[in-house]
């Protein structure tokens, strides 16, 4: 993964950590996909993923998680779940997108909660 990545999931994990969520996993991966950040919001385990977009040219970070996209981490998701130890008494799907502001050292963070659900 590229720096910016990287440096967009830490972004994101501090973000949602101020929140009062706790990270489980990062970068969980198998044959299917990845998922950026599972995370724990009191009973409910969260699959995050996260964005980033320099500017808007191509479509916004939120934009960017289409539906082809939200297929691949609701089967990484299904993975994990299968996999997991935890029994968890709900689960969503969330999204951060993370765009630089115009003169500002602060990234602007857009977080989506439950942003798709299964179909």
């Amino acid at each position: 993964m590229n720096n910016l990545g990287e440096q967009a999931e830490e972004l994101a994990n501090q973000y949602l950590q101020k929140h009062k969520l706790t990270l489980i996993s990062q970068n969980y991966q198998c044959r299917r996909g990845e998922i950026d950040l599972i995370m724990q919001d009191q009973h409910t385990l969260v699959f995050v993923e996260v964005r980033y977009r320099k500017n808007a040219r191509f479509g916004s970070a939120l934009e960017s998680v289409d539906h082809k996209k939200q297929a691949k981490i609701i089967t990484t998701a299904e993975h994990y779940l299968l996999q997991s130890k935890q029994d968890y008494f709900d689960y969503r799907f969330d999204v951060i997108a993370i765009m630089p502001m115009q003169n500002s050292e602060q990234p602007e963070i857009t977080w989506i909660k439950d942003a798709f659900q299964l179909n």
